[in-house]
């Protein structure tokens, strides 16, 4: 070889070393076919010593160079059907057994060791491995994902064991509503919500501070570390998309729930129904205003001879509380006012709660209730006898309507 023939090579060689690192499989064997056609005869035994390139890969190139055709100008880098199988062609039983790990109830082994522990790709990878099928824990995502799974957490909706006149019930409750809407009659739905501890405590969810800023609380949250508990029972107003929550630090009882309908009725229900007679009010089958603690009728029979009012009650069946409108129309928005925000005093409390509002125009009012409400109150046979109770015909244990006594 001449010496600028030597140049030459030393050039292309030193071209070639730049270029092919930063080029694909296929765009590698075009520019090792470009150089070996620029050098004419003997071009292709050239690039072969230049590089150390197989003399098949560089003529195969040369062909691709050749090619005008629409197949020969695509941007695949393989010819169709080149490139590793796919884990589950080569290995036919491995998605049926992946199957029966993620479902070992109705695909697999019920006492599969994975029923146990938490089915993260890794465990599955390592599991389907020891049964024989090697494979990666990023093979398993993929086929995860192309089988239609994907990470997900639980979600509320089982509702346990439903009593078989609950949609009867439902009905009923609407029923009763829509006629003493109707009539502008008040129709209020009842609850506690749940009890919060008070003092430097987290709480879920976030709220916009400057960056690295994050309010500092308690790392750990115990009720003993508390500087009191908060019970906030809340009084819902369907009609005017109002309420009233009264703020307790004692205990939730039912002199207490219907001293929180007592208030309501003085601060709120009074004035917007001047001319009301009657109250429907429907609260949970359980807890403080459950169907069946004979407290919350005495309590509400006072009530009702206070205020001259007939009280109308509806209890909504077991497991269903979730359907109470004060739930979703008042407790919610509660909670997303205050996420974030750990909740230091009960003043911070009665402030978030009574400055909860939503676009449909929910105002609320709330305040603190410093009483004190023993439990274990017990009534006496004659003490239930004198409660002017009266149980509809449907379902009289959940349906009962309270009048005032008569003195």
């Amino acid at each position: 070889m001449t010496t600028d023939g030597d140049e030459k090579f030393q050039a292309m060689q030193g071209r070639l070393a730049d270029l092919l690192p930063r080029l694909n499989e296929r765009d590698r064997r075009l520019a090792l076919a470009t150089e070996a056609k620029s050098w004419g005869r003997g071009g292709i035994t050239a690039v072969h010593d230049a590089t150390g390139v197989s003399r098949k890969t560089i003529q195969r190139g040369m062909t691709e160079l050749s090619d005008d055709s629409p197949e020969g100008r695509s941007d695949r880098v393989r010819a169709p059907g080149g490139g590793r199988k796919k884990a589950e062609i080569t290995n036919p039983e491995l998605v049926d057994a992946l199957d029966g790990l993620i479902e070992p109830d109705t695909r697999g082994d019920p006492e599969s060791p994975l029923r146990w522990t938490t089915t993260s790709t890794r465990h599955l990878a390592a599991a389907l491995t020891k049964m024989g099928h090697s494979v990666s824990h990023s093979v398993v995502a993929k086929l995860l994902r192309a089988r239609g799974y994907s990470l997900q957490g639980t979600r509320k909706k089982t509702e346990g064991h439903q009593h078989p006149d609950r949609d009867e019930q439902f009905r009923y409750i609407n029923k009763l509503a829509s006629e003493f809407l109707a009539s502008g009659d008040p129709v209020i739905s009842v609850d506690t919500k749940k009890k919060e501890l008070v003092g430097g405590f987290s709480q879920a969810g976030k709220e916009w501070h400057p960056q690295g800023e994050p309010v500092e609380v308690s790392t750990y949250n115990f009720p003993d570390q508390a500087d009191g508990k908060a019970i906030p029972y809340g009084v819902y107003d369907l009609a005017d998309n109002s309420a009233w929550v009264s703020v307790g630090i004692d205990h939730d009882t039912a002199v207490f729930a219907v001293a929180t309908i007592d208030k309501w009725w003085e601060h709120m229900g009074k004035e917007k129904y001047p001319n009301a007679r009657r109250i429907f009010i429907t609260a949970d089958g359980g807890g403080s205003n459950g169907h069946r603690p004979w407290l919350w009728k005495h309590e509400l029979a006072q009530f009702a001879t206070t205020t001259g009012l007939d009280i109308i009650v509806s209890h909504y069946p077991p497991g269903t509380s979730k359907w109470n409108k004060i739930e979703h129309r008042l407790f919610s928005r509660i909670t997303q006012n205050w996420r974030g925000r750990p909740l230091e005093t009960y003043q911070t409390i009665v402030s978030l709660i009574a400055n909860t509002t939503t676009s449909t125009g929910l105002t609320v009012r709330c305040e603190l209730d410093p009483n004190l409400y023993p439990t274990k109150i017990k009534l006496t046979d004659q003490q239930k006898e004198a409660i002017p109770l009266t149980r509809h015909e449907f379902h009289g244990d959940w349906n009962y309507t309270i009048t005032p006594r008569i003195e």
